[in-house]
């Protein structure tokens, strides 16, 4: 008899978040206060893979498929933005996985609890090559998670020992990351924020760190990458997207849940139950429609991307516009969803503690990522009407 894999055995990623839920929101507050994952929470995050799901098998990876990595996000943002968050993020960092060589990320993620977190590229900081690998002085902020980390990365523009900058096949500069142990970064401790505040996205600086060649790599092209397959023909952007929209329609279910059962027992002064005002029934009736449909057509552009996608080549440019406006139409259908039910829900919403200020809180900060701008629309719209004749589209 074939004995299952322990992935196998563990049950299908969305399973698994939802087994998680009552573990996540019995934390919520601590994490709100702590700005950190608490034990036991974090060794069950770590035990049911959830920051693997987008992580390679060549290196101990799940691979699942994005529609199931959306909703297992999205489970997890039911209970708490800012776990979702940090999970998101994890998988997201986890991709770098194919672009660097393969024993360095197998000697990376033997860890099970391995965690990789970094901030977004900043321009004034680059990372200057030299002999067996490069050097880099520089600060990065928005580092979500990485108070759980035990890896973290830069990504920098590279100056050749000539002065050059080095330039990517589209001739562009080349963006690198390099990896390295979370000791070396100081961190910036700068994040108090309205929301999502358990995810510590904080800053970090690095002093003329030596960082070897083998323990980096450049994830900007989806061919540079190393293991075949139609997940990793996704733009890392792209799949960026997804993880934010499970997120956003992680908050967006529970508000509405939360709300409907506040309206089952809420009547406002002068006024009869909310769950018997024609008003509030066709109104709710139309955010379960946004946010049903919003779901139902992310995850069939992901399905129809995947089932179409070659084992090698990256995903054209028709897949990563679609994709893109899937995910850009789901955050913004989320957000709307959010401020639907926090106006609805009167005073009830305001005060500390209740099922909605925090995650109204936590979305709009989401609402403030660089995935949920409304500039998407405008990249997507140029595109559709223009073509993307020079292949740049993310």
């Amino acid at each position: 008899m074939n004995e299952l894999s322990p992935t196998a055995r563990l049950g299908d990623p969305v399973s698994r978040a939802r087994s998680l839920g009552p573990a996540v929101a019995a934390a919520a507050d601590a994490i709100e206060r702590t700005q950190t994952i608490p034990e036991p929470l974090l060794s069950e995050l770590h035990a049911a893979r959830i920051c693997r799901l987008l992580l390679p098998r060549s290196v101990g990876g799940d691979e699942v498929e994005p529609w199931l990595y959306l909703d297992a996000v999205a489970e997890i943002g039911r209970h708490d933005g800012s776990v979702a968050w940090n999970v998101f993020v994890a998988n997201s960092a986890a991709l770098i996985a194919p672009f660097i060589p393969l024993d360095t990320a197998r000697a990376i993620f033997s860890d099970p609890r391995a965690v990789i977190a970094w901030g977004p590229p900043d321009p004034r900081y680059r990372a200057t090559a030299v002999a067996g690998g490069y050097r880099v002085t520089g600060e990065w902020h928005f580092a979500s998670g990485c108070r759980q980390a035990s890896w973290m990365g830069a990504h920098c523009n590279v100056v050749e020992p000539d002065g050059s900058l080095r330039l990517n096949r589209f001739g562009r500069p080349t963006v690198k990351t390099l990896l390295f142990l979370k000791h070396h970064a100081t961190p910036i401790h700068d994040w108090q924020t309205l929301g999502m505040r358990g995810t510590a996205s904080e800053g970090y600086k690095l002093h003329d760190l030596f960082v070897p060649e083998d323990h980096t790599g450049t994830r900007e092209d989806p061919a540079l990458r190393r293991d075949p397959g139609p997940l990793y023909a996704f733009t890392m952007q792209g799949l960026y997207a997804v993880g934010v929209a499970g997120v956003a329609f992680g908050l967006a279910r529970a508000m509405l849940d939360a709300f409907i059962a506040l309206a089952g027992e809420k009547a406002p002064r002068g006024l009869v139950r909310l769950a018997d005002s024609p008003v509030v029934q066709a109104d709710v009736a139309r955010r379960e429609a946004s946010l049903g449909s919003a779901h139902a057509w992310l995850v069939a552009i992901l399905k129809d991307i995947w089932a179409n996608a070659d084992d090698v080549a990256p995903i054209d440019t028709d897949a990563r516009v679609r994709l893109r406006l899937g995910c850009a139409h789901a955050i913004h259908a989320a957000i709307e969803i959010a401020d639907y039910v926090y106006k609805a829900a009167g005073t009830s919403a305001i005060f500390l503690g209740t099922p909605f200020e925090r995650r109204f809180r936590d979305m709009h900060t989401l609402s403030q990522q660089i995935q949920s701008r409304d500039a998407h629309f405008e990249a997507v719209g140029r595109i559709l009407f223009n073509g993307d004749p020079e292949g740049s589209f993310l």
